[in-house]
This record gives structure tokens, sequence and C-alpha cells, in this order.
């Protein structure tokens, strides 16, 4: 599955945990890495740049904070990112450069590269956002099987045992996700995607594709 790595999927020069991705070949093999990874570099950021505003939560001085935001570690915050009314950072988080988490969006054990927007009523959970991708209103990410059982990555004619239980989605670079859409367990999404309002998406969309229904995915023109 050529189109799930990471060397297809993101531009690792737009996220802070470069390098915790630049380890793995797949994006969710990252995903037990976050904590540790924030943990590690947290203590290295530029006190000239940022704070420590509580145990492992580190968050850039030009960054937005809403005084109503809860914020848990471990976590970062990037430069000039906005953190808005009432949302929910549970922890285990990197919010990229200039990226928007909005008013009642919930966070948890997540990559945002720079420029993400997530900004109304949004879940998203173990999973990576790629650079300028944005999840409409109401858009969220379910990361638990309804059997409980382990996840497993399908485009149609390979699968990819993940031996994660807790599995969200992997948006590629550019991706743009309808408003109330589902992205089910293993959701992988390439680059320059387009998911219509209210679908439910699972498995593998290609990448420059219009998803509208299971049945008809087209390739977009540019």
């Amino acid at each position: 599955m050529e189109q799930c790595k990471v060397v297809n999927l993101y531009n690792l020069k737009e996220t802070i945990a470069a390098e915790l991705l630049e380890g793995v070949e797949y994006p969710w093999e990252a995903l037990k890495g976050i904590s540790d990874f924030i943990r590690k570099i947290g203590p290295t950021l530029d006190p000239a740049l940022y704070e420590q505003r509580g145990e492992d939560i580190w968050v850039a001085k030009s960054a937005r904070i809403a005084p109503t935001a809860y914020l848990n570690g471990p976590l970062i915050i990037d430069e000039e990112a906005e953190i808005r009314h009432c949302a929910f950072i549970r922890g285990s988080a990197i919010v990229g450069k200039g990226s928007v988490v909005g008013n009642s969006t919930e966070l948890k054990n997540v990559v945002i590269f720079n420029s993400v927007q997530v900004p109304h009523y949004n879940y998203v959970g173990d999973s990576i956002l790629g650079y300028k991708s944005h999840m409409g209103a109401g858009s969220i990410t379910s990361n638990v099987k309804s059997d409980k059982t382990l996840v497993v990555v399908k485009d149609g004619t390979e699968e990819i045992a993940t031996g994660l239980k807790k599995f969200g989605a992997m948006l590629g670079d550019y991706v743009e996700v309808g408003c109330n859409s589902v992205l089910n367990p293993g959701t992988v999404i390439g680059r320059h995607t387009n998911i219509y309002p209210l679908s439910m998406v699972r498995g593998v969309v290609t990448a420059h594709s219009i998803y509208k229904n299971k049945n008809e995915v087209v390739h977009k023109e540019e």
C-alpha cells in the first residue's frame, strides 16, 4: 500500500513532529509514540518562544488560547495556533503552527500538522491530520470498532493488520472533509482529496479524489 506510507501522505517540513514520523513507514505506527515524543522534545523548545503551562504542557507564546479551553498534557501547541472557546484537549496532542482547534472540538492522541483546521464541534482521536487539511463542522473520527477488534487498513485489494484497537483516521495534506462526516476506524485519505458532507468513510481513499459515497469515488480535475 504505497499510497498509505508517510512519504506519500505528508510534507514533514510542516510539523514539529517530523522526527517522530520519519522513524516509521506507515503513519499509524507513530500513534503509540506521541506522548513520549512530546515529553522528549518539550524541554528542548526555545523558552523565548514557548512557555510551560503545566506538567508536560508547552504552549507557544504567540498562540491564542481561549480562557475556557481545557489543556491536558502531554501537549505542544505551536506558534500562532488558535485554541477556541471550550476546546477540550485531553492530552498526547501536537497542534501545529497556525492551526485552529475550535469550539467544543476534542483532541486525543493526535498529530495536527501546520495550518490545519478542526474549527467546529469535531472529535479527532488517535489520528494524524496533514498540512492544510480541514474537517468541516461536526465531522469526526471514530477511533474504536463497535466489536472492539483490532483495526485493519483495507484498500479493496490489500489489507494491513495494524495491531491497534484505537485508530481514527490518517488525513494527507490538503484533505477536505465535509460537514457531519464520520471517518471510521482505519480510514486513510490521500492528499488533495475531498469528502462530501454527510459521508461515512471506511478504508483507503486515493489521492486527488472526490469521495461521494463508497461506490462513487471520482478523480479530481486539478
